[in-house]
Parts: C-alpha cells; sequence; structure tokens
C-alpha cells in the first residue's frame, strides 16, 4: 500500500483495525476495542504472538492498552500513552478495577503484602509504574488492592520530577534491552522515554518518533554549544547531554546506561552507523 500509515502507531491488519482506521485502510473487519491495564511489573509487546518474538517495547504496570484481538493466551494491543501497537500475553491485562493516582518515582521498589519491610515483597515495580493508592499507614502507601508500597517512592501522577537528566541519571549501569523499558533492562530510546514521561513530557517510543516530534533543532556548531538535556540523534540511538561534554545513553557497546565523553561515543558510532543526525532541545510549555 502506497502511504500506508504506520504500523508501529496504526493498528492495522489484513483481517482486523482500529475503527479509527477506517477509510484509511483495508481490512475484513474494524473493531472499537476495549480499554485494559497492566497487572504485570511490564509487560512486553512483540512483533508476533510468539514468546520468541522481538521483543518491540513494554507497557508498564497501571499503563492502559486497548485490546483489539485476543487469542490463543495473545492481545493486540495499543499502548493508550504513547500508541505503540504490538502483542503482549493476555493474562497480564485486566479491566480496570480503580484508576491509577501515583506512579512510582524510583528506579526500582517494591510491592509488599504487610506494612513492613521484613516481610517477603510480593513483586517489584520500575519507574513510572502507575498504582492506585487508597490511603497511608505509617511509612508505606496502602494500594486500593490491599499491597503496600513505600510512601517516599511514590509521586502523585503530575507531581513531576524538575530534571529528566537526573531521572535518566538513575538508571546508570541497568542492563541494555533491545525493547527495554525498565530497571531491568532499557534501550536507548526507552531511556529517553522513561525520563520524559517522568518530567510531565509527552514522548513517543522510538528514536526516529523522538527526533521527528521532540524539542526544536539546534545547531550545535561542531558540539560546542551543548547544554544539560540536549538529546542526540543518529539513525537509530538517541542519548541526554548530561553537560556540554559528557553524554548518556543505553547502548549495545557498553551492554548497559552510561555516561561518557560525547566525542569519544560520536566517533565509535561512526565508524558503525553513520554521523549525528540532529540535536534537539527541549523547551518549557
Amino acid at each position: 500500500m502506497t502511504n500506508a500509515p504506520d504500523p508501529r502507531l496504526h493498528p492495522y491488519r489484513p483481517d482486523l483495525a482500529a475503527a479509527w482506521l477506517r477509510g484509511r485502510v483495508p481490512a475484513e473487519r474494524f473493531v472499537e476495542g476495549q480499554s485494559y491495564h497492566v497487572i504485570a511489573p511490564a509487560l512486553g509487546l512483540r512483533r508476533r504472538p510468539e514468546p520468541d518474538a522481538a521483543l518491540l517495547t513494554e507497557a508498564l504496570m497501571g499503563e492502559r492498552v486497548r485490546v483489539f484481538d485476543e487469542r490463543d493466551g495473545w492481545a493486540w494491543v495499543q499502548i493508550e500513552e504513547d500508541g505503540y501497537v504490538g502483542y503482549a500475553r493476555a493474562g497480564s491485562l485486566a479491566p480496570e478495577a480503580q484508576p491509577a493516582t501515583h506512579r512510582v518515582s524510583v528506579p526500582r521498589t517494591f510491592l509488599y503484602p504487610q506494612p513492613d519491610v521484613k516481610s517477603q515483597p510480593v513483586t517489584g515495580v520500575g519507574l513510572n509504574a502507575r498504582l492506585a493508592i487508597a490511603g497511608t499507614e505509617g511509612p508505606f502507601a496502602v494500594l486500593a488492592d490491599g499491597r503496600y508500597v513505600y510512601a517516599r517512592h511514590v509521586r502523585p501522577l503530575r507531581d513531576y520530577a524538575q530534571d529528566y537528566v537526573a531521572v535518566a541519571e538513575t538508571l546508570l549501569h541497568v542492563p541494555y534491552l533491545w525493547g527495554g523499558k525498565g530497571f531491568t533492562g532499557v534501550d536507548c530510546s526507552g531511556l529517553v522515554q522513561l525520563a520524559l514521561h517522568a518530567a510531565g513530557h509527552p514522548c513517543p517510543r522510538d528514536s526516529d518518533m523522538q527526533e521527528a516530534a521532540l524539542g526544536v533543532p539546534v545547531d550545535a556548531h561542531g558540539f560546542a554549544a551543548l547544554h544539560r538535556g540536549d538529546l542526540v540523534f543518529w539513525k537509530g540511538h538517541v542519548g541526554l547531554m548530561v553537560d556540554g561534554e559528557r553524554f548518556l545513553h543505553a547502548n549495545g557497546h557498553h551492554m548497559q546506561v552510561v555516561i561518557e565523553p560525547l566525542h569519544e561515543a560520536v566517533d565509535r558510532i561512526a565508524r558503525l552507523y553513520g554521523n549525528v543526525t540532529g540535536i534537539r532541545r527541549m523547551v518549557p510549555e
């Protein structure tokens, strides 16, 4: 199909498509879909409904997704916040009982069955996971489902971080994982999205989308005028400036999140993948 909508952000297949795509794509059926929320710590979205299919991205606990199809334990979904489409395990989705009120504001924390740090955690959850908080008990926040989380590790949904670079710095040394978006593994654009979302900035998922949508272009005069928070892009890669010289990114060379001199990253990446394609600077809204 000529000029077909980007399938990463548009749910359509030959047999089925989202109702809002009627008239734009051919499909046998069009459906509205149903809203669910993620109940696992992180839910992988895959290219195909198979456990060994490529990981595209992850939806975090409490994030809402729209389900268009479900069969054989797999759901075909679209993440409501960033629009990403993929196949996910249906057992990790549930109708939303209580709307989320808070989000996790630290790299990782635990959910407990009792308000006691000595109790065995039920599970761990990462940065930007969304939780429905019903009250407090001592130093713990009480979830609507009866579990507990350390209250200082969560913030109200709209109580955003002031410095997205500082958020990204808390994820130093997290392993690199293609498609990852959490403390157990993150890729370059997932790191940028996590940090910007924590600071209240809308942010698409992939680096090409981010380069097209975020901030304003910067002429860095040979990288001499870079600022903290500037986003540096290559084809298929992105990272954040910590200051005028140091660069923070999740990358496959170190296989983790690191800070290194920008010139070292530029030289190494140029030999393999080409030159910087753009620099973007976030501006106050």
